[in-house]
């Protein structure tokens, strides 16, 4: 049982890990093109849409009426 255990606890350090490699291999591209104003901005723009696209997603999901 210890050892069932151990291997659980092991499942947040890898979840950590992928979500921290997942991040920096889409990140880390862009850094590089932030440099061009045109690009800067499109990428401005694409995080602030994004986010008002999640937000509306899930304000819909979480406001949505019971199916009868």
């Amino acid at each position: 049982m210890k050892e069932f255990f151990l291997n659980v606890s092991r499942y947040p350090r890898y979840l950590v890990a992928f979500t921290l490699g997942v991040m920096n291999s889409v990140v880390e591209p862009l850094a590089a093109r932030r440099s061009n104003p045109i690009t800067a901005v499109a990428l401005i723009g694409a995080l602030i849409s994004g986010g008002i696209s999640l937000t509306l997603v899930l304000r819909a999901m979480v406001h949505s009426a019971p199916m009868a």
